[in-house]
């Protein structure tokens, strides 16, 4: 149950509606409207991150929805799952995705990003010194995919501690 009340539009400029519209007025994008500056400013840079880079977006989907199982974010999980599909993940290494790099069901690559998305949520500092999981991944990547993921895995800790924060609704049950 969520910790506030989800917003109405009612106080949203013209522009805070129709992205509250473009997003389907979804729970996260409710709460987030409590400040329109800020839903204005995440789903821009979420679009960005889902639809205006170049690393493959197979790999993002599952190193997003890593994220989301690792902190427990079930909105995050069953929505990027979902998306996941969409791009063209195979349904073994969704139903993978909880055993992480130990399945068999993923390449050197894909094992690689996964073990770095659970080295990001894991550890406060996971730049210190040198990485085994940054250059697991780095040596498949170039310097533009390895921004772009790092970019996409933080954000999407940023969002799975939002949604647990305030206690977000799945959309079924709201």
């Amino acid at each position: 149950m969520a910790r506030l009340d989800y917003a109405t539009t009612d106080h949203l400029s013209e522009r805070g509606k129709k992205i509250m519209e473009r997003v389907g007025n979804k729970n996260i994008f409710r709460m987030l409207s409590h400040s329109e500056s800020h839903l204005t400013n995440y789903c821009r840079l979420g679009n960005v991150i889902r639809d205006h880079g170049i690393l493959d977006a197979c790999l993002r989907e599952l190193a997003i929805t890593r994220v989301g199982i690792q902190l427990g974010a079930d909105y995050e999980v069953i929505a990027h799952k979902a998306i996941g599909r969409r791009v063209g993940i195979p349904e073994n290494q969704i139903e993978a995705l909880e055993a992480g790099s130990a399945s068999d069901a993923f390449n050197e690559l894909e094992k690689a990003v996964l073990d770095y998305a659970d080295d990001l949520v894991d550890n406060a500092n996971p730049g210190a010194g040198a990485s085994a999981t940054f250059d697991a991944v780095a040596k498949h990547l170039n310097a533009e995919e390895m921004v772009e993921l790092t970019i996409a895995i933080t954000y999407y800790i940023m969002t799975s501690k939002f949604l647990l924060t305030f206690g977000i609704d799945l959309e079924d049950a709201g």
